[in-house]
């Protein structure tokens, strides 16, 4: 969801760096025995500099291969470690403070690390969340009522963790998350390893919950439908630098090796193996198809097929 242009920033970050100093062992007896008395250190940049904003309200995609810079981007932002250099105001606080009022705002996500407790229910991580936010009592279930609803997963708080399905385990994630009403989320890969169907339910509720309550969301994730489905919006870093930030849909244009071409011909459609010398045929509703052409070739192919057939629309 876009929000107002004027809306103020949630997220400033400005020249942001972490470097880690990363021991080198070294192979064989004696370079190991070597190591006792000289070790021997290089340094790895994990993010590199990285300036970005993000507007209140906003859900944006942060996006990048593996090892990219994404999950210790959001762990600076949540201050879990403390950057190299660089500054980032977030909520207007400076995360690597720790400000007890600033852990009062936000909540991070990470699909691959649990916070619930594995042998006990559900219900006794909330009840935790309740006493650490100090969440008052009609609220906390008031919350708890209508996020296991939204969820679908009601009749499976009493259940210990343990016993549920690896969808099921990150929907009570999610509410562990929101149990405080945070005012921003940030999602380290919340759908992976989920098959299908617990994807799509996880989509459809983040979709609805940021925008009933305008929150912030930072969102990373390998699962592009995740992304089409959410934002608006993406960053992308690779290497610890930004690549891109702008709209999603430029992304296609800029990192696409295809073009998706629709044509709608005037009369009866050509056979489809006499359209495939131009490219993939797909999507086949007559009188109009697509075809998926090189992006380098788009001028070329489209020339050929006007001359070659009749068609009365291009897009």
């Amino acid at each position: 969801m876009t929000p107002a242009a004027d809306a103020p920033n949630a997220i400033e970050v400005r020249d942001l760096t972490k470097v880690y100093r990363v021991f080198q062992k070294r192979e064989g007896l004696a370079a190991s025995l070597k190591s006792l008395f000289r070790r021997e250190y290089k340094t790895v940049t994990a993010v590199g500099g990285v300036s970005f904003s993000i507007r209140q309200g906003e859900m944006v995609a942060f996006l990048g291969p593996n090892g990219a810079g994404k999950t210790t981007t959001l762990k600076l932002l949540s201050g879990l470690i403390y950057p190299t250099s660089g500054t980032a105001t977030v909520l207007g606080f400076t995360p690597w403070q720790r400000a007890i009022a600033y852990r009062r705002r936000f909540s991070l996500v990470m699909g691959q690390k649990n916070q619930l407790w594995w042998d006990l229910p559900a219900q006794e991580s909330f009840r935790l969340h309740e006493a650490i936010y100090h969440i008052e009592p009609d609220a906390f279930q008031r919350r708890l009522d209508e996020l296991t609803d939204l969820l679908e997963v009601r009749k499976l708080v009493n259940q210990p963790v343990r016993e549920l399905s690896l969808g099921e385990r990150m929907r009570m994630e999610l509410i562990a998350a929101l149990l405080h009403s945070p005012d921003l989320l940030l999602l380290d890969e919340p759908t992976i390893g989920l098959d299908v169907v617990s994807q799509r339910k996880v989509q459809e509720f983040l979709k609805h919950y940021q925008r009933e309550r305008q929150i912030t969301v930072l969102l990373t994730s390998h699962y592009m439908k995740d992304v089409e489905a959410l934002c608006d919006r993406a960053v992308i870093i690779n290497q610890g630098l930004i690549q891109h930030d702008g709209p999603l849909a430029t992304i296609v244009g800029r990192f696409s090796q295809t073009k998706i071409i629709e044509l709608q011909f005037t009369s009866e459609l050509p056979a489809s193996a006499e359209l495939e010398r131009f490219g993939t045929v797909f999507d086949i509703k007559s009188p109009r198809l697509k075809l998926r052409i090189p992006r380098g070739e788009v001028a070329l192919t489209l020339s050929a097929l006007l001359s070659r057939y009749e068609i009365e629309d291009v897009s």
